[in-house]
């Protein structure tokens, strides 16, 4: 893998560990937090790798002065996974996080939602991409629980099953609109155009 590929995987890692980890954190996830570490140590070769990739692309000090940039970049990201998995530890450990935190996540402009889907959902057997839940409601799906194994960093082309247990990230009333229509008490074309308009 190149060495700005390595850079956008490490990125998107480094962005869904963090929303995975506060999402152990509020929902008490045993297997999220799990899944943070073992993101981590992903993140943790692929920064070896893009160290090592450097010194064989650096010919001359010009070289690796610009390689310098982008070595930068790769320990920041390694910094923000080594912070998720922090976050993560709490939950492994046992340790119940204060009442302010939640309070906090409730009074952030992004909160993490977690709704399940029933069978006379909507949403049950449909793609994302089929469903462009981000332009409906405004809810990015970060990862969706299946049975006893987790699907995360989901795209347009996995598809959603009843009794999925979806994490979402986005606005409070989005969660809102997301719970109702996995629950069934909306469908799609309940959404009122002026929110599509708004997102």
């Amino acid at each position: 893998m190149s060495i700005k590929n390595l850079l956008i995987e490490m990125k998107n890692m480094s962005e869904l560990m963090v929303d995975l980890a506060y999402s152990a954190v509020l929902f008490n996830s045993k297997d999220a937090a799990e899944e943070v570490l073992t993101l981590e140590n992903r993140v943790n070769a692929m920064n070896y790798q893009i160290k090592t990739e450097s010194l064989v692309a650096a010919r001359s000090y010009e070289d690796a002065e610009k390689l310098t940039a982008l070595l930068e970049i790769a320990e920041a990201a390694e910094s923000m996974a080594n912070a998720a998995k922090d976050l993560a530890d709490l939950v492994i450990k046992g340790i119940k996080p204060h009442p302010v935190f939640k309070m906090v996540m409730e009074e952030s402009d992004k909160m993490i939602a977690r709704v399940n889907v029933i069978e006379e959902s909507e949403l049950s057997n449909k793609t994302l991409g089929e469903l462009l839940l981000v332009n409906r409601t405004g809810m990015r799906v970060i990862a969706i629980r299946r049975g006893e194994s987790w699907i995360y960093g989901p795209d347009k082309n996995t598809m959603i099953l009843a009794k999925d247990s979806i994490l979402a990230k986005g606005t409070d009333e989005g969660a809102e609109l997301l719970r109702k229509l996995a629950s069934a008490e909306c469908c799609l074309d309940d959404i009122p155009e002026e929110l599509e308009e708004e997102i």
